[in-house]
């Protein structure tokens, strides 16, 4: 759509005047894809059309398969609540009304996790079928639907799969949704049936974005070409235990017991075992901060030296760009993108019982990655086991957020290292292991290409997992070239890559989300999260009884001594290999502690003294789960309560921590330009906030964009720098004089919402290590090509560089006149459709995305919407949802999500939340039948 600040024209659903407008953009849109549609195809579209897909949400509709009649009542943001007499109807019925809002989002999520885009978009996606035919979600999922979910798990997945299937019986594309009618202009594809194995690959892909640390993996070892070992430590400081709390303070490892004891509060029992695995060496004693001990900057040979080398520079390169060409599932995998959530107990909330919050911050898409809906059973038994509502993932029954009766519970993303890379020496039949090459194992996969050619690949694996590098062929190439140490196997052919990875081996995630469903206390709680092995997450707890708790469940590896898993290992060699899992009792929880309120913001999990496991060497810093602990304290202070308006108000604060740090220190430098003086004056008596409105927001967000790129972004090596910025630099492994200083243009390699530095709050710390070293090399940059930026020195001279350039940065932006600038102009969010919408004809993007909106909030901020530093101001992740959850009167616990019920472009629920979102407004979330009633607007019965 053109650029608004303000949701579609159906935001606000049942008003005759939005009605008016949503039927006028229809015509437009109907002549213009009737220009397209005649014009290039000899189609004719019409109003009939585009509504076609439109789904029945009054009346009776006739289901085969159903044992009983299901009511589906939506209120008037077309949100479900679904209700059933028996377990199978009930996730039957889930299936058919997720189809009817979202299949299209379905269908290519599926074809993501099997690798059959192609199918779908064409010759453009078999680069990335090939990537994900070598992972082989479909394979694990199949695995894990043949073998290890339980009987009842296969039923409600059987269930759902007939619910979605009934919704296509009879349908042709564009009676689905409008993508498949712009679709059928260049192919011929049809959906096909949905299978159960097609819902739990789809918790492969959510875990593959919310694998861990493997991006810092491949970063520090790309550092090496332009960076010392003692640099980029500097760059991957340790983790600041003292200033930024852990989640669990109340507790530590027990020796004797061989498991986690807490220590204070009210000790929980322990729940389930779960899976248990071989308990190895412990590794590098406690969690470590952000800084790998054996080969943190390069890649360890063999004997444990560090080395690194042009070819591995050239080779994890390759690596990186064959990932960031896949398509998010959930979110980008970044440093500084997270989650929040936290609990408060009843003794701290006027209620007196718990709440609970929760907002995950992903990647913003359209439709939102989430689908809120309600599953009750009209009466629970033995029979229909089910009462919950929260969001819910299109494409998978159950719930994964949100609350029933008796718990509610939210997640976010551990950040536990569940995934390493492997060098491999290859040779024609095998690898290389102690010493004994080994065979491959291999399978064949063919990939439909739409439109074109089947193309067949071989996959192969070695015992450490897949070759990643087979699917490239500049990693082949550079493979061939890969410095290591001398008691290294001769390279012969080449390295290549492996990826050892927790989410390839099958496991019981499907099982968790319905046990978490069915969860009626903290035991039952424990239980269920035993079960979830991948993703990693941090649980958090509340019940009706006034309890709180928190969790880490999750299939995390063990390694030996000395290995951290922060730089890709010698697959050669075993004493790289994994040693084992850690026990599901010894890894962290916490139950009822004693200060009343459990936070949880990615930040570490355990203090590194308590605990002899190490859980990742890339924890994020804590900047905003020590906000959130903050703003806590401050409310109980003196007796203080916390109502669930004050969760909402926390959810929102914009307060930016590294202004804090560093407005001071540019208030006193020197400026002669009275131009940047002027913009300095804007920092005067600021208060930190970044407020869409904030003219002093705009200047320091640029100040600080510019600190990082001079002190730190142009030193790093092009394959860090963002896509477009070219720098002459020395040459690297040049074989001319010493004494040549010629100096070669390079340019970066990265998209913009993957450079480096991106800002987050891993550059915080870092800044923050060096304020007290005005005279480090890193404060030092060259004055500009042209003459007219002066170079720096030291701290204070940069900051003065920094403020001249984000001066002129923000004229050229903004305008000359202060008074004109906002953050909230910089600062802006687009939602485009993930397929159709970023790679369509742009009249399909026109027509399917939306934006954009001025938000608030930032950087490592508790509003995070999440810009990179090194690519721009623009928004590229956020809270996805918003919830608050009330223990005392689940009625009147609150939600909101990025985007609407709908992922159909025209309907009145596409962005219909999203105004609301964005203006920090939260829904009401009706939970017992009697709220859910009032509120509904629309009923459809299903019939059997």
């Amino acid at each position: 759509m053109p650029p608004n600040t303000t949701a579609s024209a159906a935001a606000r659903p049942g008003k005759s005047g939005r009605k008016k407008g949503r039927r006028a953009r229809l015509i437009v849109l109907v002549l213009v894809l009737a220009l397209v549609g005649g014009v290039a195809y000899g189609a004719y579209w019409s109003i009939s059309t585009v509504r076609a897909s439109f789904p029945q949400t009054k009346g009776t509709i006739t289901l085969d398969g159903l044992s009983g009649p299901v009511d589906v009542k939506r209120d008037g943001y077309g949100i479900p609540q679904i209700y059933a007499s028996s377990d199978e109807d009930l996730f039957m019925a889930q299936g058919f009304v997720q189809a009817q809002d979202r299949f299209y989002e379905m269908d290519v999520r599926r074809h993501m996790t099997s690798g059959r885009l192609s199918e779908m978009f064409g010759k453009g996606q078999v680069k990335n079928d090939e990537f994900l035919r070598t992972l082989g979600w479909d394979r694990v999922a199949e695995e894990e639907y043949d073998s290890k979910l339980s009987d009842s798990t296969k039923k409600y997945l059987q269930a759902y799969a007939k619910g979605v299937n009934a919704y296509l019986d009879g349908k042709d594309g564009k009676d689905i949704s409008l993508e498949y009618a712009a679709l059928g202009f260049t192919n011929d594809y049809k959906p096909e049936k949905w299978t159960p194995v097609d819902s739990v690959a789809w918790l492969k892909a959510m875990a593959w974005d919310l694998r861990g640390n493997m991006q810092d993996e491949i970063d520090r070892a790309l550092m090496t070409s332009r960076l010392g070992p003692q640099q980029i430590k500097d760059l991957y400081p340790e983790y600041p235990f003292s200033r930024n709390k852990a989640i669990v303070q109340e507790g530590q490892y027990d020796q004797l017991t061989q498991a986690f004891q807490q220590s204070g509060g009210t000790s929980g029992t322990q729940g389930t075992t779960g899976t248990q695995g071989t308990t190895g060496a412990s590794g590098t004693t406690g969690t470590g901060g952000t800084t790998g001990t054996s080969g943190s900057t390069g890649t360890v040979g063999a004997s444990g030296t560090s080395t690194a080398g042009s070819g591995l520079t050239g080779q994890l390169s390759g690596l990186y760009s064959v990932l960031d060409d896949l398509p998010t599932a959930v979110g980008v995998n970044g440093q500084g993108i997270g989650s929040n959530s936290w609990v408060v107990s009843g003794q701290y909330t006027i209620t007196g019982k718990p709440l609970l919050a929760n907002d995950p911050h992903l990647s913003a898409s359209l439709p939102s990655v989430w689908y809120q809906m309600g599953l009750h059973c009209r009466s629970v038994s033995a029979k229909c086991q089910y009462d919950v509502t929260g969001y819910t993932f299109a494409g998978m029954p159950g719930v994964i957020i949100g609350h029933n009766g008796d718990i509610a519970w939210g997640m976010t993303n551990s950040g536990v290292d569940v995934s390493d890379l492997y060098l491999e020496k290859l040779s024609g039949s095998g690898y290389l292991y102690d010493g004994k090459v080994k065979p491959f194992t291999t399978r064949e996969e063919t990939i439909k290409v739409a439109g074109g050619t089947s193309k067949k690949i071989v996959v192969r694996e070695t015992n450490n997992g897949p070759l990643l590098s087979d699917r490239d062929d500049e990693l082949v190439k550079v493979g061939k070239k890969a410095t290591v140490d001398t008691a290294a196997p001769d390279r012969g052919d080449g390295y290549g890559i492996a990826l050892q990875w927790t989410a390839l081996k099958a496991g019981t995630s499907m099982d968790a989300v319905f046990a978490l469903n069915r969860a009626a206390d903290w035991e039952d709680f424990r239980a269920a999260a035993a079960l979830f092995d991948v993703p990693s997450q941090n649980l958090i707890y509340a019940d009706t009884e006034n309890h709180i708790g928190y969790t880490l469940p999750g299939k995390i590896p063990t390694r030996a001594e000395g290995v951290d898993g922060s730089v890709p290992a010698p697959g050669w060699d075993s004493k790289y290999a994994w040693t084992g899992y850690i026990k599901q009792d010894q890894l962290p929880y916490e139950y009822n502690p004693a200060r009343g309120y459990i936070v949880t913001a990615n930040q570490a999990v355990v203090d590194q003294d308590k605990y002899p496991y190490t859980l990742t060497a890339d924890w994020g810093y804590g900047t905003r789960s020590q906000r959130i602990t903050d703003l806590i304290e401050s409310k109980i202070k003196g007796g203080g309560k916390i109502s669930t308006d004050d969760m909402r108000q926390m959810q929102l604060d914009n307060s930016s921590e590294i202004a804090k740090l560093l407005v001071p220190k540019l208030l006193k430098v020197h400026l002669d330009d009275k131009d940047v003086r002027e913009a300095q004056q804007l920092l005067e008596g600021w208060d930190y906030t970044q407020d869409a409105d904030s003219a002093a927001a705009a200047y320091f967000n640029a100040v600080w964009r510019n600190i990082v790129k001079l002190a730190f972004g142009n030193k790093l090596p092009k394959e860090l720098r963002v896509k477009g910025q070219c720098l002459w630099v020395d040459k690297i492994d040049s074989t001319g004089p010493v004494d040549d200083d010629t100096k070669v243009r390079e340019c970066g390699e990265r998209d913009a919402d993957q450079a480096q530095p991106d800002g987050g709050d891993r550059w915080f710390e870092v800044v923050r290590t060096l304020m007290d070293k005005p005279d480090s090399d890193w404060w030092t940059t060259p004055a500009s090509r042209t003459g007219n930026r002066p170079e720096a020195g030291n701290r204070d001279a940069l900051f003065v560089r920094a403020m001249i350039d984000a001066r002129w940065e923000l004229t050229s932006k903004l305008g000359k006149d202060l008074d004109t600038w906002s953050w909230g102009r910089l600062h802006r969010l687009f939602l485009k459709n993930q397929t159709l919408g970023t790679e369509g004809p742009g009249v399909l993007q026109y027509i399917l995305n939306r934006g954009p909106w001025k938000l608030s909030g930032g950087e490592a901020t508790v509003n995070a919407t999440g810009w990179n530093a090194a690519g721009g101001y623009g928004v590229v992740w956020v809270p996805s949802m918003r919830m608050v959850v009330n223990l005392d009167d689940l009625d009147k616990s609150k939600w909101i999500n990025l985007t609407g019920a709908s992922g159909h472009a025209y309907s009145a629920h596409y962005t219909d939340q999203t105004d609301k979102w964005a203006n920090g407004e939260l829904l009401s979330w009706s939970f017992s039948g009697k709220a859910v009633d009032k509120n509904t607007s629309d009923t459809l019965v299903l019939k059997p």
